[in-house]
């Protein structure tokens, strides 16, 4: 099946099985979605990731959801960057997310990162999905 966004794909799976309560969710793997799920789990948003090989040439991945006294412990994921419209943001113009409790993740020329790295490493680049 072709998608014309896997990333939205991925958002919208990890919003759908936290809003039923469910440990765990598997979607497609890419390369651009392990290294978005890195962050996530270094950032403490999930629990963690495995990958799960299906056959010749597929793969997926397990992605654990991360519950806090019953509710998730992300309360917001959006994606931002879109295949129609594409947002970039220089270092200086890095959106912060509710006052720097958020998190923005950006695709780099030094790879995926959280805000935070960006501004460390000075780079932009374009805004991939805000999580709060």
């Amino acid at each position: 099946m072709s998608l014309s966004d896997p990333l939205g794909d991925m958002i919208a799976r990890i919003r759908n099985a936290q809003l039923r309560k469910k440990s765990k969710v598997s979607t497609p793997a890419s390369k651009l979605r392990g290294n978005l799920l890195d962050v996530l789990a270094s950032e403490g948003y999930i629990r963690g990731y495995a990958s799960v090989d299906l056959g010749p040439g597929r793969k997926e991945f397990e992605i654990e959801l991360k519950y806090y006294d019953g509710l998730p412990v992300i309360r917001e994921i959006q994606r931002v960057s879109k295949p129609g419209r594409r947002v970039y943001t220089s270092v200086t113009n890095i959106p912060r997310v509710a006052n720097g409790l958020g998190v923005t993740i950006l695709s780099t020329p030094k790879g995926v990162m959280a805000d935070h790295s960006a501004r460390d490493a000075n780079v932009g680049g374009e805004v991939l999905c805000r999580i709060f």
